[in-house]
């Protein structure tokens, strides 16, 4: 049942090349959505830890994390169906300095989105290193056609450096598992499989040397994937260029497969007694990722890179956590969903601003919340969210942190993190208040006349309630689920 999770959404992806109609294409995708969410589902309820050999297993963490990427794929696929159906109606003017944009096929923008899934599916259940490696690789290829999917002169540009970025990153990921290959090889003995549960049970047998270079560069190959600093630099141009669904998956669910690569590998660290070694490159690739978050969103004159450059910065606050290890751990793995949850809610509403304005120009939009009113409000309860304002489920995670970094006295990483987080607050606030306030400019050439599609404010608004209601209670198998996951990773929960 494990692998159905991944091969539901491959034979959907393929069979959406061959249908010829846009409707039953997009019903197409409807459907998968729901039927891999009810999968995982029943993965909770029904068929707890499912596993087939040492291969593929779905513990704690891989749960934790497919059930996010489930449940952002479903809400995009809601979304995505009526992001095609205005694109059919020609409800954008996708003219800009001469340029005609010409959006790719449908069908090749359906099947990718399906393949998609299933390859960071496969990321999520994969517990061998070199099934993970080929997993992680395969989600950067059947992604590319997605960020090319309106075929500007720009987004060429940040397909290639999306390609060429990610490919030299996953290039020194597979230098990273021969590395792991020769740390569990002993002259005379068996050597030690690439699985986790072997690696982590015959920690004692592994090459401590060779464990420290394959950590390090695990961590820096994945970690280019993850968007960690100053590995990041194609995360800003395929945020920014791709369709707005596919900027919700990018951000909230293909940055977390590559997190669980590197939480895998700081697994077997902390079995084999390197757990401090790995947790101090970690809270300082989390500490450098803010700082470098910080600089490039003060004053950013486009929303949609300010999105993606906010997307370093909380993926950041997440190693930072998962460094920090003790409760910041629980923290950590908290702060992942929320910032999932969130960053898809506020790509979506970009969107929507993009639909009405035809810009990305954060000065060409103004009055937003008397222009589109339901996804103005929804932007500023984003705003909110995103910079872990309180009642919100950011401002608990990033609180937990604090304080964790506070106790165990890393003083120095607590003030780093209060100081940029408050100048991204004042960078972030001026950019979204600026949007939503105001008068649209009469002379303002919009194409966004039509009103607010309920399919395209229904997802972002039940994910500001839902990391809302985060911030309020959080759901006893929630808080159970990030305790098993925290102790898997040497935390508290």
């Amino acid at each position: 049942m494990i692998l159905a999770a991944c091969l539901i959404p491959f034979a959907a992806g393929l069979l959406a090349f061959f249908v010829p109609w846009d409707k039953p294409r997009r019903v197409l995708l409807i459907l998968t959505a729901l039927a891999h969410a009810g999968l995982v589902a029943a993965f909770w309820f029904i068929l707890p830890e499912p596993r087939v050999g040492g291969w593929f297993e779905l513990d704690t963490i891989g749960k934790y994390f497919l059930s996010i990427t489930s449940l952002l794929f479903l809400a995009a696929a809601c979304y995505g169906v009526a992001y095609l159906s205005g694109e059919d109606r020609g409800d954008r003017t996708d003219v800009e300095e001469g340029f005609i944009f010409q959006n790719a096929p449908e069908a090749v923008f359906t099947g990718c989105l399906l393949m998609f899934l299933a390859t960071m599916t496969l990321v999520l259940i994969s517990q061998h290193f070199g099934i993970l490696w080929i997993a992680m690789e395969a989600t950067t290829l059947v992604s590319a056609p997605l960020i090319y999917f309106h075929r500007h002169h720009r987004s060429i540009e940040a397909t290639w450096k999306y390609l060429l970025i990610c490919s030299v990153g996953i290039a020194l990921a597979l230098l990273g598992n021969l590395f792991l290959v020769i740390a569990g090889s002993i002259e005379g003995q068996k050597a030690v499989p690439l699985v986790l549960s072997e690696l982590i049970g015959r920690h004692g047998e592994l090459n401590v040397l060779w464990l420290k270079a394959a950590f390090l560069f695990l961590l820096v190959g994945y970690g280019t994937k993850m968007g960690l600093a100053p590995l990041h630099t194609w995360l800003p141009d395929a945020h920014s260029e791709a369709p707005s669904v596919v900027s919700a998956l990018l951000s909230g669910a293909l940055l977390n497969c590559a997190l669980v690569g590197i939480l895998r590998t700081h697994q077997v660290c902390a079995a084999a007694g390197l757990g401090e070694m790995s947790s101090e490159l970690l809270r300082g690739f989390g500490l450098l990722s803010m700082f470098f978050a910080a600089l490039f969103i003060l004053r950013q004159p486009d929303f949609k890179r300010m999105l993606a450059y906010s997307s370093v910065e909380h993926m950041g606050i997440v190693a930072l956590g998962i460094g920090l290890g003790g409760s910041a751990v629980f923290g950590g793995l908290f702060h992942a969903v929320n910032h999932s949850l969130t960053k898809a809610a506020l790509f979506f509403i970009a969107g929507n601003i993009m639909a009405a304005y035809n810009t990305k120009s954060v000065s060409g939009v103004q009055g937003l919340l008397r222009m589109l009113p339901v996804s103005g409000i929804l932007w500023i309860a984003g705003f909110l969210a995103i910079t872990g304002s309180p009642p919100f489920g950011s401002f608990l995670s990033e609180f937990i942190i604090l304080k964790s970094a506070l106790d165990q006295g890393h003083y120095y990483a607590a003030v780093i993190y209060l100081v940029v987080l408050a100048a991204i607050f004042a960078g972030m606030a001026m950019i979204f208040l600026n949007m939503a306030q105001g008068v649209p400019a009469p002379e303002m050439k919009m194409s966004g006349a039509r009103k607010e599609s309920v399919m395209m404010v229904f997802p972002p608004a039940v994910f500001c309630v839902l990391v809302l209601l985060l911030g309020i209670y959080i759901p006893e198998f929630l808080r159970e689920t990030l305790r098993e996951a925290a102790r898997l990773l040497g935390g508290l929960g």
